[in-house]
């Protein structure tokens, strides 16, 4: 009994976790490389401070009232038929989630200074 309580009690707390909580933030590297991976492959179709560019804006006015997971849907599967490719062999759904969170807060995250953070065949 007291095991089936503690059940209920843990799926109720996932369940009442906003869903920008519930995964891990990505290390430090892998932020780093995330950044990179931000400003100069998608800067090259959206612009380089994500203003747009061939691509939409991705600032937090023009992403605004989207769903999140719709625009993590199309990170990591891409749009077929046009220059928007799928990332989902680069990078986790986690991960995607997290550069939309900070696309939609309007805070990017910054590119550091670093050797090959953002080389894709490391």
């Amino acid at each position: 009994m007291a095991r089936s309580i503690a059940w209920h009690l843990v799926v109720l707390g996932m369940l009442a976790t906003p869903a920008a909580l519930v995964y891990a933030e990505p290390s430090a590297a892998r932020q780093a490389q995330l950044a990179r991976w931000l400003r100069d492959d998608c800067g090259a179709c959206h612009g380089m401070t994500l203003q747009g560019g061939l691509g939409s804006p991705l600032t937090a006015e023009a992403l605004a009232g989207k769903p999140r997971d719709g625009l993590v849907a199309t990170v990591l599967q891409g749009r077929p038929g046009t220059a928007m490719p799928p990332w989902q062999p680069f990078m986790t759904q986690e991960e995607a989630q997290w550069l939309i969170d900070r696309l939609q807060a309007g805070k990017p995250p910054p590119v550091l200074p670093t050797s090959s953070a953002g080389a894709l065949h490391d």
